[in-house]
């Protein structure tokens, strides 16, 4: 399918960069730290997705499931991953083949693009700096950004309001169903890539109007309108 839309919203860690091999090494710097076992790359693959305090409830319980508790980690957990993220962060992310193509092809539609992310900020602007991508976004919105983080649509309704434009007016492209329960929520379409963190679950279950094997790929799917 192609959508007619005036602007693009896009993830962040899965979509536009995979920065699992940076999360290792914080997670089993802070593992360490707490006398437990080290996890593998694919645990945090999987474990990926609502955020860093998320993450590290799910690194501290061996499961996905520990981030529906609402209680919060415990702050030694969470400053010492902190701590070692601060210095992993953008060491060895790399973007996934075709974003800089992909990001390039948009770019050249005239199309504003912002980047929509549940990192919080103080990794979000750091990462997006050192990796080169964010010469490409007119905003970036991260997880600390507003009260409500995706799934909830408040990010993107918020990047609306800051573009000027009507939510079936914008493409959210993804990796997890966090973004596609986000994208529907506000009423955004939503491509969805297959190589991403999507906690674990297949993509060809989510509510989604295209998956797309690339962001060069989503790119030729999109007409400035």
């Amino acid at each position: 399918m192609t959508v007619r839309v005036k602007a693009v919203l896009l993830d962040l860690d899965g979509t536009l960069l995979d920065t699992a091999p940076d999360l290792l090494e914080a997670a089993n710097s802070m593992l360490r730290d707490l006398g437990h076992a080290p996890v593998a790359i694919a645990d945090v693959r999987a474990y990926v997705g609502r955020g860093i305090p998320n993450l590290v409830k799910r690194l501290l319980a061996g499961r996905l499931d520990a981030a529906d508790d609402p209680a919060p980690p415990p702050t030694d957990a969470l400053t010492s991953f902190r701590r070692h993220y601060a210095e992993a962060n953008g060491r060895q992310a790399a973007p996934y083949p075709g974003v800089r193509q992909g990001l390039d092809a948009l770019a050249a539609m005239g199309l504003p693009l912002a980047c929509v992310t549940n990192k919080a900020e103080t990794f979000t602007l750091p990462l997006l700096a050192r990796s080169g991508l964010d010469r490409y976004f007119r905003v970036v919105v991260s997880g600390d950004t507003l009260p409500r983080a995706k799934p909830d649509a408040m990010p993107l309704i918020w990047v609306c309001g800051h573009f000027d434009l009507k939510p079936a007016d914008m493409l959210m492209i993804g990796d997890s169903v966090n973004d596609a329960r986000a994208a529907r929520a506000a009423g955004c379409p939503v491509f969805i890539v297959p190589y991403g963190y999507n906690e674990g679950r297949d993509v060809r279950k989510l509510d989604c109007d295209a998956i797309v094997a690339s962001l060069l790929d989503a790119a030729d799917l999109i007409e400035p309108a």
